[in-house]
C-alpha cells in the first residue's frame, strides 16, 4: 500500500516536472518552428519535450504546427518539382527541334557539294566556298544551341533527381517520426493505465 502510494507521488512529481520544463522552453520551441529547418524543428522538440521514465513526452500543440511545418515543406518541394519538370518538357521540346533543324542543316549542307561552285542564295548569287562557309557557321551556331539547351536539361534534370531525393527523405521521416512517436504514447498510456489499475485494486483492499 505504502509502496503504491509511494509510485504515485513520483508518478505526479514526474509530470508536474515535465509540464514546467516544457513551459519554461516553450518560446524557444515556437521561435525554433518559425526559424529552424525541418531537421531542427526535430531536435529541439525532442529536446525539449518532458521525460516520463524512458519516453519522451511531446505536447500536442508541437507536433501539430511540426507536422503543419513538414506539410508546407513537401508542398514547396512538390511545387519545385512541378515547376522543374515543366522546364524540362519545354526544354526537351526546344531540343529536338534543334536537332530537327540540325539534320535538315546537314542534309542541305551534303546535297550543296555536289552542286556547281555558283549557287543561289536568297536570291543572291554566290560562290560554293561562301555558301558552305555560311551553312557551316548556321551548323556551329545550332551545335552551339544544341549544346546549351542539352547543359540546361542536364542541370534541370539533377535539379529534379535532387527534388524527389529530398522529398522522399522528408516524408520518410515525418511518417518514421510520427510512428515513434504514436508508439510512445501507446506505451506511456499503456503504463498509466496499469498504474490507475494498481491503485484502484489497493485502494479496493
Amino acid at each position: 500500500m505504502k509502496l503504491s502510494k509511494y509510485l504515485l507521488i513520483l508518478t505526479i512529481l514526474l509530470s508536474f516536472s515535465s509540464v514546467l520544463s516544457a513551459q519554461e522552453g516553450n518560446l524557444t520551441v515556437e521561435q525554433a518552428l518559425k526559424q529552424e529547418s525541418i531537421e531542427g524543428q526535430f531536435d529541439i522538440v525532442i529536446k525539449k519535450s518532458g521525460r516520463y521514465q524512458e519516453y519522451k513526452v511531446i505536447k500536442q500543440v508541437w507536433v501539430n504546427k511540426l507536422k503543419a511545418n513538414v506539410a508546407d515543406t513537401l508542398k514547396t518541394l512538390e511545387a519545385k518539382l512541378k515547376t522543374t519538370n515543366q522546364q524540362i518538357t519545354d526544354q526537351k521540346t526546344t531540343i529536338a527541334g534543334l536537332e530537327e533543324s540540325l539534320a535538315k542543316t546537314n542534309e542541305d549542307l551534303a546535297s550543296v557539294t555536289q552542286q556547281k561552285d555558283s549557287l543561289g542564295f536568297f536570291g543572291a548569287s554566290v560562290t560554293k566556298s561562301s555558301y558552305k562557309t555560311i551553312m557551316w557557321v548556321i551548323v556551329a551556331i545550332l551545335l552551339a544551341m544544341l549544346g546549351f539547351f542539352v547543359y540546361k536539361f542536364k542541370n534541370s534534370n539533377a535539379v529534379t533527381v535532387q527534388a524527389k531525393k529530398a522529398l522522399a527523405e522528408t516524408e520518410e521521416e515525418f511518417e518514421d517520426h510520427r510512428r515513434r512517436s504514436l508508439e510512445r504514447e501507446q506505451k506511456v498510456m499503456r503504463k498509466l493505465q496499469d498504474e490507475i489499475n494498481k491503485q484502484r485494486k489497493a485502494g479496493a483492499k
